[in-house]
């Protein structure tokens, strides 16, 4: 696996590639001859969304190759050695285009042959950029068996490079005649699939803001599946962010996007299915980095295997009910719904209003809905039922937070403001209650120990350290509270 960053640039038949002395080391240029078959569904949901995966023959680099997006001009590439099939797709390769694919048989769609110059630029032994100029004859497969041939040249960059350098490659070769292509790759050049459908909305107003945002969202989401299928870090945090996200969104603007009831249940679901591994993840790394902190003396009895080793084969299942959750009818089901939310999204009479005046007062609501739920904890007498209704206000800075994030494009720099203002209540609340939580767990693992004849003393440690920080925030928030409801006051 590696992160491809490149520059692509379409250039005309007669085209030369300038001189690149002078910027590095030139090495080349070298020829080759490639082959690539493309594989994608028969209506090319993976292109559509700028997903690759082709088996290729040729050149330094054979094999099955799988490219995610990531950003503009950034793909993750995921190799496979090259297999005898030309029809087969690796099932480790097809495990990861499952939510694209949703079902639908992988199929060569494509076939490009590729006449391929390469021209390396070096500091001694060392890759910096490397240009490929590309003479291409793609043939597209199905009813109508269709030719395209074009030239093409790409800038790449190799782990010993940077950025700036691969800029003045760029610079260079735009000075020659080249220009930047709008073509995501070689197959999107060739296959030009449709753009995912998106509804209809007037600019400026509150339903274009609301669905730009819902798209944008259902992208960050897929974008995580291959990540999560290969358990890569901080991947299942990211997939979890963006259910609830889009959750949250669609409660907050539920006049402007309506009836939405069953699939907020769905990315609820899907969230608690995700929940598990996140919360095991966090928690191991927590008394890991704590037992690090303490002194070698005070570490006593088996507990590093108890709270590391024990906790790391729990996380591993939850990521097994991950995967199966993941590979199921209801999740396909619920990506089919997004996807349709998008598209053809029940919008309310509040969605033709324009955008600064409808979403304004929908922050405020928001908002309202914290102070709301702070009033009605503080007016529980009951200290236990208390801390429990504080949950609440947690939850609710949350959404507000959200739905400030989701308007910033929008609506400006208040919005940013008041994002900053909102996850300030919800990071001391669960500071809190990730203390709170993180006793519990110590409190049973020490009577796990406790009846296996274990040394308890570090769990002990470890709870008085849970405590304090817990305790701390505790009598932190009321001045906290008080300042964010006057900056808020400023805000809206």
């Amino acid at each position: 696996m590696g992160i491809e960053i490149e520059d692509k640039f379409d250039v005309p038949s007669e085209y030369v590639i300038p001189d690149l002395s002078g910027l590095a080391d030139v090495v080349g240029p070298k020829s080759h001859q490639l082959v690539a078959l493309y594989f994608d569904t028969p209506d090319l949901r993976l292109a559509a969304r700028g997903v690759t995966l082709r088996r290729r023959r040729g050149g330094s680099d054979a094999g099955w190759h799988l490219k995610l997006p990531k950003a503009k001009g950034v793909r993750q590439e995921i190799t496979h050695p090259l297999t005898r099939s030309t029809k087969v797709v690796p099932a480790e390769l097809a495990e990861l285009v499952r939510a694209y694919a949703r079902g639908a048989d992988l199929e060569v769609v494509a076939e490009l042959e590729t006449r391929r110059n390469v021209t390396v630029l070096r500091d001694g032994e060392t890759g910096l950029v490397e240009v490929a100029d590309d003479r291409v004859k793609g043939t597209v497969y199905g009813d109508d068996v269709r030719i395209v041939r074009w030239r093409e040249v790409e800038a790449e960059l190799l782990d010993g490079g940077d950025q700036a350098l691969l800029a003045k490659v760029g610079k260079r070769l735009r000075k020659a005649g080249a220009t930047p292509s709008e073509a995501t790759s070689k197959l999107a050049k060739l296959l030009e699939p449709a753009p995912l459908p998106k509804a209809a909305t007037k600019p400026g107003t509150a339903g274009e803001t609301v669905v730009d945002y819902l798209a944008s969202q259902v992208a960050a989401l897929l974008s995580q599946d291959p990540r999560v299928r290969r358990a890569e870090e901080d991947a299942v945090h990211q997939m979890r962010v963006a259910a609830r996200r889009l959750r949250s969104a669609l409660k907050a603007f539920k006049t402007v996007v309506t009836d939405t009831e069953r699939l907020q249940e769905e990315l609820q679901w899907l969230g608690a299915v995700l929940g598990e591994a996140r919360d095991l993840e966090v928690i191991r790394a927590r008394f890991g980095k704590e037992l690090a902190g303490l002194a070698p003396e005070l570490v006593t009895g088996p507990i590093q295997i108890r709270l590391g080793t024990d906790l790391h084969k729990q996380e591993d299942e939850a990521y097994e009910r991950i995967k199966d959750a993941l590979s199921g009818d209801r999740y396909y089901t619920l990506l089919n719904a997004l996807d349709e939310l998008v598209a053809v999204p029940n919008l309310g009479k509040a969605a033709a209003k324009p955008a600064e005046e409808r979403l304004n007062t929908i922050a405020a609501a928001n908002w309202d809905r914290v102070t709301k739920a702070y009033d009605t904890a503080q007016a529980i007498d009951d200290l236990e039922r208390r801390e429990i209704a504080m949950h609440d206000v947690r939850k609710a800075a949350k959404r507000a937070r959200y739905t400030a994030e989701a308007l910033q494009p929008t609506l400006g720099k208040n919005m940013a403001k008041l994002a900053k203002l909102a996850e300030d209540i919800q990071e001391i609340l669960g500071t809190h209650q990730d203390g709170v939580v993180a006793q519990e767990t110590l409190a049973k693992e020490a009577e796990s120990a406790r009846q296996a004849g274990e040394d308890t003393f570090t769990y002990g440690l470890l709870i008085g350290i849970e405590r304090n920080a817990a305790e701390r925030a505790h009598a932190e928030f009321p001045s906290v509270w008080a300042k964010t409801v006057e900056a808020v006051r400023k805000v809206l």
